[in-house]
C-alpha cells in the first residue's frame, strides 16, 4: 500500500498528511526521498515536517498550496461520499465516531486526495453512505478545484472519473483477483476483464522504506515503525 499510494503522488510539490495514516504518511515519506518533495504530518515533532494542526493545513489548502491529501473513514460509497460521522439515522446514530474536523473542506480545495483503507469490506465499502461527512462529487456550479483522486487498500487500486462520478479497479494487489474485490465491495464499479497487477517494491525501494521513511515516520507513529517497518527507534 505504501508504493502504490507513492506511485500516486508523482508530481506533487507539498504532501499533507492528517491524524491516523502511517501508511499514507509512509507513502508521503517515501516520495518525499525520492523527488523532494515537501510533506506536512500532523502530529510530527520534526521541525522539518511539522504543522500547526488544521489551522496551518487550512490556510494552505486555501492558498492551493497543497497537491495531496488523504482520507479515510468507517463508510465510503461509489460516488466517494466519506462517512466519519457515524451509522445509522441521524441525529439519532446507532453508532458515533470521532467526526470530520476538517475534510470536506480539504476534500473541495485539494486537488490529489487520496481515499485509504486497510480493511477492503462490505462493511466499509456500503452501497450508499449513512451519513456524508465529505462528499465525493458537487453540483456543477460549484467552486470545487478538489476532490478525490484514488483508493488504495489492502486488495488493490481505483482511480474516480469525477465527471462519471464512479470508481475504475486500476490495479489489484499481488495474490487477489477481480471476483474477491467485488465479492467484498457493496458498490459496482468499472473494470478491465484482465486487471494489471500493482508493481511489488523493488530492492531500493524497500530499503528507503525501512531506512529513512522508517526513522521518520517514528516520530508521529512509532509503533507503526517499529511493528510494520521494523525500525528500532523510539
Amino acid at each position: 500500500m505504501i508504493t502504490a499510494i507513492a506511485g500516486l503522488l508523482e508530481g506533487c510539490g507539498h504532501i499533507a498528511v492528517g491524524v491516523l495514516s502511517p501508511i499514507p504518511g509512509s507513502a508521503a515519506l517515501l516520495t518525499r526521498a525520492r523527488t523532494g518533495a515537501r510533506v506536512s504530518i500532523i502530529g510530527s515533532a520534526d521541525p522539518e515536517f511539522r504543522t500547526d494542526g488544521g489551522v496551518d493545513l487550512f490556510d494552505s489548502a486555501g492558498q492551493g498550496r497543497i497537491d495531496a491529501f488523504f482520507l479515510s473513514g468507517g463508510q465510503i460509497d461509489g460516488e466517494a461520499n466519506v462517512n466519519l460521522t457515524g451509522i445509522g439515522e441521524y441525529p439519532e446514530l446507532d453508532v458515533r465516531w470521532s467526526g470530520a474536523f476538517g475534510s470536506a473542506y480539504l476534500y473541495f480545495l485539494v486537488p490529489r486526495v487520496i481515499l485509504f483503507r486497510a480493511e477492503h469490506t462490505r462493511r466499509i465499502f456500503v452501497p450508499r453512505v449513512d451519513f456524508v461527512s465529505a462528499p465525493g462529487t458537487s453540483a456543477p456550479n460549484v467552486y470545487r478545484p478538489g476532490g478525490p483522486y484514488a483508493l488504495v487498500t489492502n486488495l488493490c487500486v481505483m482511480r474516480f472519473d469525477r465527471a462519471a462520478a464512479r470508481f475504475r479497479l486500476q490495479s489489484l494487489h499481488p495474490g487477489h483477483t477481480l471476483e474477491e474485490v467485488r465479492d467484498n465491495t457493496g458498490f459496482d464499479f468499472d473494470a478491465a476483464d484482465d486487471p494489471a497487477v500493482t508493481p511489488l517494491p523493488d530492492p531500493t525501494t524497500v530499503s528507503l522504506i525501512r531506512g529513512d521513511v522508517a526513522r521518520d515516520i517514528a516520530g508521529p507513529y512509532p509503533q507503526f515503525a517499529r511493528d510494520v517497518l521494523g525500525t528500532t527507534g523510539p
